[in-house]
């Protein structure tokens, strides 16, 4: 997704991703491509980062996607994965805004917004993911959320804060704009309370955050998920778990290099 709320691709290697698509029309000489190649994964490094925004429903479809792509290179193949920053509404208010006023300036109407997540809702189904958009009141600034995924990392416990954020918002429609629920979720991950509480009453980790959103966007993401494979801008969007692997593979080929 990208700031303007429109999903697109992003891709410099000039990959013809199909973000959106449906499963029934993958191609497949693209499948058996990926999966000719798999064997070759067993000797490769793959430093994956996913550059998302917690609020953006599209990349807990990445996620998921993301997965079951790793499950494809095998269990040899040697993979981290890392969570970087992006803010959808970097100017949102600290407090955020309601969030039928912010659809309905988004795209227009509250029906537009609501056949969006639709179609959003039975793609969730497909990856088992259960949305439920209607709870969710107000659209906030993530932030802290960023820091704290920022924090996360540090005490190897990101991939369940980023999987915990994603619930909270778009199952339980908790504000994860607001202190006190970001607390609950990282102790709900297994982070110890005093020492999300210490980062939320200070400026721990903004410099950092900041300054890795501004090192994507360098690299020309301007829509989320991104994704980076050992220094390199891939592509953005939720694409199929084959098409990441292919991608995945000739990044970190020694050829491609």
């Amino acid at each position: 997704m990208t700031r303007s709320g429109k999903d697109r691709v992003v891709n410099p290697a000039k990959m013809k991703l199909n973000i959106l698509g449906d499963r029934s029309s993958a191609n497949s000489s693209r499948t058996a491509l990926a999966v000719s190649q798999i064997g070759n994964a067993v000797k490769l490094a793959f430093e994956i980062e996913v550059v998302s925004d917690v609020i953006c429903p599209w990349c807990w479809v990445g996620k998921r996607r993301l997965e079951k792509a790793i499950t494809l290179l095998g269990t040899d193949a040697k993979v981290t994965v890392t969570w970087r920053p992006f803010q959808l509404n970097p100017s949102m208010p600290k407090a955020g805004i309601d969030r039928n006023e912010y659809r309905r300036a988004k795209f227009g109407s509250l029906e537009r917004s609501k056949e969006l997540d639709a179609r959003l809702t039975a793609v969730g189904m497909t990856e088992g993911i259960e949305f439920h958009l209607d709870r969710i009141k107000r659209t906030p600034n993530t932030l802290d959320a960023h820091r704290l995924i920022w924090l996360a990392q540090k005490h190897g416990k990101q991939d369940a804060v980023v999987e915990a954020l994603f619930k909270a918002y778009f199952v339980d429609g908790v504000d994860v704009g607001e202190r006190k629920n970001l607390v609950d979720i990282a102790v709900s991950a297994g982070i110890e309370k005093a020492l999300v509480e210490k980062m939320l009453t200070t400026d721990e980790g903004l410099r950092e955050v900041v300054a890795e959103e501004k090192r994507f966007k360098a690299m020309g993401i301007d829509g989320v998920p991104g994704f980076v494979v050992n220094g390199q801008f891939l592509f953005s969007g939720a694409a199929e778990p084959q098409v990441m692997v292919e991608a995945f593979l000739q990044a970190a080929s020694p050829t491609t290099r």
